[in-house]
C-alpha cells in the first residue's frame, strides 16, 4: 500500500538563535528537500507546518518554520521526523520512491523466474543497492543499474531484471 505522507528527514539540533533548525535529511538531494513549502510532523499528515526557508549546510539542511523564532522553540522540536506529501514532490521520469520498491517481487525479464522480494535500498555512492530476500530467507544483494534493471512497475508491485551472472545461483527456479 502506497503511503500519502512519506518520511523526508529528522531534525537533529538548532542553528543560531532564531529558530533555524538542523535537519538530517533522508533524500537524495538538497535541490529534493527544497522544493516542499509544507511539511508535516505526522505519518497521516496532521500537523502541516509552513516551512519559511530550507538551505543546505554541509551534510544536514537548515530549516526554518512558521512560529518557530527561538532557539528554545527550535530545541523542543529536536528528534522529530518530518514528512512531505508524494503529491507535493516533483519526480523525474524513472525515479521512485524507495518505500514504492520495498515489496515489489523481481523477476527475471527473460525466463520469468521469481527471484523473491525486494526488502532494502542501500545507498553506495555509485548506484544503489537492492536487497532481494528469495522464499528461504537468502539475501541477495543487486546493482540497480539501467543493464539490471528492466522494468519496474510499482502500481502491480513487480520489478523485472536481468541479473548478473553468479549473483542467484540456486538449483531450483520458482516461476511467477
Amino acid at each position: 500500500m502506497r503511503r500519502q505522507y512519506l518520511e523526508l528527514g529528522k531534525i537533529v539540533g538548532t542553528h543560531g538563535v532564531r529558530g533555524e533548525m538542523r535537519v538530517q535529511p533522508w533524500c537524495d538531494s538538497p535541490a529534493f528537500f527544497q522544493q516542499f513549502h509544507t511539511l508535516y510532523f505526522s505519518k497521516g499528515g496532521e500537523d502541516p507546518t509552513k516551512v519559511i526557508s530550507s538551505r543546505p549546510h554541509g551534510n544536514v539542511m537548515l530549516l526554518k518554520l512558521e512560529g518557530i523564532n527561538t532557539v528554545e522553540a527550535a530545541s523542543v522540536l529536536r528528534g522529530r521526523v518530518l514528512f512531505m506529501n508524494r503529491d507535493d514532490a516533483d519526480l523525474a521520469q524513472g525515479d521512485y520512491f524507495i518505500q514504492d520498491l520495498i515489496g515489489c517481487r523481481v523477476i527475471d525479464a527473460d525466463t520469468g523466474r521469481l527471484y523473491g522480494t525486494l526488502t532494502d535500498v542501500s545507498a553506495t555512492g555509485a548506484n544503489d543497492v537492492w536487497h532481494v530476500q528469495d522464499g528461504s530467507g537468502r539475501e541477495y544483494l543487486l546493482p540497480a543499474i539501467p543493464p539490471v534493471v528492466i522494468d519496474t512497475d510499482v502500481e502491480h508491485e513487480k520489478i523485472k531484471i536481468r541479473p548478473l551472472k553468479g549473483i542467484f545461483d540456486g538449483p531450483e527456479e520458482i516461476r511467477e
